[in-house]
């Protein structure tokens, strides 16, 4: 195993952990408003992915293939999670106006 491998699966099992600490100790209150943000930075992440995807190289063969075809499949559940967590931020608002602002 070479050194940057070692490090990149470091990095990710301890970005795994410190995401589960955090998750866990938000109150219940404010899972909606935090998904609300990590909704706006999937968003971000779902640009920069794009913008890699057009500019991948060596499409031609097979592991530049198996690459494309796993960012491309990254890109639609990240594409759902934004979608899905923008409609229950919008229906988490409506709950906050008044009766008849409820119903425009």
């Amino acid at each position: 195993m070479t050194e940057a491998f070692v490090l990149t699966i470091t990095v990710f099992v301890l970005a795994i952990y410190v995401g589960w600490e955090v998750i866990t100790k938000v109150p219940p209150i404010l899972h909606t408003p935090l998904m609300s943000g990590s909704n706006a930075i999937s968003g971000i992440t779902i640009i920069g992915a794009l913008l890699l995807a057009g500019k991948l190289e060596g499409k031609d063969d097979l592991w530049g293939q198996v690459a494309w075809a796993l960012g491309m499949i990254a890109v639609v559940f990240a594409m759902i999670n934004v979608v899905g967590g923008f409609l229950v931020t919008d229906r988490m608002l409506r709950m906050f106006r008044s009766r008849g602002e409820r119903k425009g």
